[in-house]
């Protein structure tokens, strides 16, 4: 309201038809004001044009004052109190100043039009504020209800790049290719090629669904997923963890080191000559850190980072914190939130 490009439109408007009113119930005739009519106009102008200024320039500074998380009632309510106060000194400036320097009214003749003209400046104050919080709660229910379908498309965008990121043609064709090769020599490493293949998709198929999954569930996931790995890239590839037990009930988006996992080998060269180190860290903090040497593939095409991002959005998305990712000249290190569900709850 108080910044609305329309709002001296409004104040004028509104100072022509209090007075057109007062002209018309003969208000000054009743109580005995003896004042022309533009003088009397002119007042009503200046109370409604000056409270209207008043509160454009204190919303700002209360603004700053009060978080935006606190701001739903506590913002309009001190914001009309401050506004109140600086309108009822306004309006007694301006009618001790219409009355008693230009009229010389004695303060006794200003008691009358300073009681009309308070009550009318607390009546603009109001229509004011209800005007602004009105406007005020449905810009936030607009915003809200916006940001909701964003939110909405971005966990559906998610969850179908998660399982395309999962169940995508080249990890089954990879995978294939090797579980032939297997076949042909080893029988007994087929088996067990064949056992780990499978916990992976069942893992992949009964959790894509799920917003957050226990340490401990993933971690059962990603040792099937990082034998077929390293069965597939052999000396080229070599994955250490380190994770302390207390950490394993709490709570990562499912898949997502499977997803980081992947990452890494599709951006670096993994070879016997250049093998791929990657680490999962989790001992002592509330992150769960996986990092890798960087030795990036000569020709590789421009990265869209969807999978990070999507990580990072399903984390907002549940209210688990923020993702650090981080890039020096030899390694590149991504942190995960552990999430714990029972301390989140009782907030």
């Amino acid at each position: 309201m108080f910044t609305h490009r329309l709002r001296y439109w409004f104040a004028l408007v509104l100072s022509v038809y209090t007075y057109a009113n007062t002209e018309f119930c003969r208000v000054y005739d009743y109580f005995q004001i003896r004042i022309d009519w533009h003088m009397a106009f002119l007042t009503i102008l200046l109370i409604t044009f000056g409270i209207l200024e008043i509160n454009r320039w204190i919303e700002p500074h209360i603004r700053r004052r009060i978080p935006h998380s606190e701001s739903s009632l506590r913002f309009p309510t001190l914001f009309f109190l401050g506004g109140s106060i600086a309108s009822t000194l306004f309006t007694v400036g301006v009618v001790l100043f219409m009355g008693m320097v230009l009229h010389s009214f004695s303060l006794e003749d200003n008691f009358t039009p300073l009681k009309l003209n308070l009550t009318y400046g607390w009546l603009v104050n109001l229509l004011y504020h209800l005007i602004n919080t009105i406007t005020y709660y449905f810009k936030e229910y607009k915003s809200s209800r916006l940001e909701a379908e964003e939110l909405k498309r971005i966990s559906a965008q998610a969850e179908l790049q998660l399982v395309k990121s999962q169940i995508n043609p080249h990890f089954l064709f990879n995978n294939l290719n090797v579980l032939a090769a297997l076949v042909m020599k080893d029988n007994n490493e087929a088996n067990r090629f064949i056992e780990a293949f499978s916990k992976v998709y069942r893992y992949i198929l009964s959790h894509h669904d799920k917003e957050l999954v226990d340490l401990r569930s993933e971690l059962e996931f990603i040792k099937p997923y990082i034998f077929l790995l390293e069965t597939r890239f052999a000396d080229g590839l070599k994955i250490d963890m380190d994770i302390a037990p207390h950490h394993l009930n709490k709570h990562i988006i499912p898949a997502s080191l499977q997803m980081l996992i992947e990452n890494a080998i599709k951006h670096n060269v993994v070879s016997r000559q250049r093998p791929l180190h990657i680490q999962i860290h989790a001992n002592g903090t509330s992150k769960l850190t996986v990092s890798n040497n960087l030795q990036p593939k000569e020709s590789l095409e421009a990265s869209t980072g969807i999978g990070l991002q999507n990580i990072i959005k399903r984390y907002e998305l549940v209210g688990g914190g923020s993702v650090d990712i981080q890039q020096t000249a030899e390694a590149f290190l991504v942190a995960l939130p552990l999430v714990d569900v029972h301390q989140s709850e009782q907030l």
